[in-house]
């Protein structure tokens, strides 16, 4: 195991390799660019994705981030042929954790997007995936992992917000959707309600 540098707590050096989170399965895609200079990656923005939609257990979802997905397997596939797109992390059902892109780096996950008063939400946030479908439930095991990995990011980084897709991309997006419990991450990660959309977390955390 690498020590730590002067400037990186041992804390840090424990979970992280620079930007790639150290309990989570690495597979790198090609889809990513530098983040502006000066960012502030301060947002972690959720997702949910499934491929087919609703269909879990395979894949399709590394295969689609790491650009070898056969879109001839089937016919939802057809319209993702040639797409590029990644996330910094995905989430299994079991809350298996993969990552394809350094957290340094900007994935490219967000689309058009404004948040905080900032267009261009790749260019300052971490992309978590959960695999599922917008409006399902999602599974204990990745509520564990999610919060877990959270805490994670908001030790490396100056975290002050998260939001789902839907609100950062609000008519465009709708995941995660309403079965993702807000609440049920937010007394996990006790942080408080400023730092989630409004409506979705409990002020008492204040």
């Amino acid at each position: 195991m690498a020590q730590p540098t002067p400037s990186e707590p041992a804390s840090l050096s424990a979970l992280w390799q620079a930007g790639w989170y150290r309990f989570a399965r690495p597979l790198p895609s090609a889809n990513f660019g530098p983040r502006p200079a000066g960012a502030a990656i301060d947002l972690i923005v959720l997702h949910s994705i499934s491929l087919p939609p609703g269909q879990y257990g395979g894949d399709e979802v590394q295969q689609l981030f790491s650009n070898t997905l056969d879109c001839t397997a089937h016919p939802y596939f057809e319209q993702l042929a040639g797409l590029e797109v990644s996330a910094h992390f995905y989430i299994r059902r079991d809350g298996q954790l993969w990552q394809f892109v350094d957290c340094e780096q900007r994935a490219w996950h967000a689309g058009s997007s404004c948040y905080r008063g900032r267009d261009n939400c790749n260019d300052d946030s971490i992309g978590i995936e959960l695999e599922g479908l917008e409006g399902d439930a999602f599974e204990a095991a990745q509520y564990e992992t999610l919060s877990s990995l959270c805490a994670a990011v908001a030790q490396r980084y100056a975290i002050e917000y998260l939001a789902g897709h839907e609100h950062i991309a609000p008519g465009r997006k709708q995941d995660p959707g309403a079965g993702f419990d807000w609440l049920r991450l937010q007394r996990a990660l006790a942080w408080p309600t400023r730092c989630f959309p409004e409506g979705v977390a409990h002020s008492n955390a204040d």
